[in-house]
């Protein structure tokens, strides 16, 4: 599966976009796909609790990526819910909610185009 994702002007997606190729590891928590990045200094330009599908959110605590494309555990409504603050730095082209279908998967590669 490939999907398309536009950056946000802001030093956190500028530092994640100078990070790639990343291949990594894949978690999911709920509708949220999150991976490792490393070399990437999170400056909390948006920082926030509130996110909605399609968002693409850097994590600077954990120094994770996290793509968010349904509900999450922490979800009361429809929107998902980060478990802490994130920096939304970019959002999924497209239907964010195809990542359904790649609920399986184990790794993510996100590269520029």
């Amino acid at each position: 599966m490939s999907l398309e994702a536009e950056l946000k002007s802001n030093k956190t997606a500028d530092a994640i976009y100078a990070a790639l190729p990343i291949e990594a590891a894949l978690n999911i928590w709920g509708e949220e796909f999150y991976f490792k990045i490393s070399g990437v200094i999170d400056h909390r330009e948006t920082a926030t609790t509130q996110v909605k599908v399609g968002d693409v959110a850097f994590w600077g605590a954990g120094g994770v990526l996290a793509i968010f494309f349904g509900r999450t555990p922490m979800s009361s409504g429809p929107d998902p819910v980060p478990a802490d603050r994130v920096n939304i730095v970019g959002r999924i082209l497209g239907d964010p909610t195809l990542l359904r279908q790649a609920m399986s998967a184990t790794k993510i590669t996100v590269e520029k185009i």
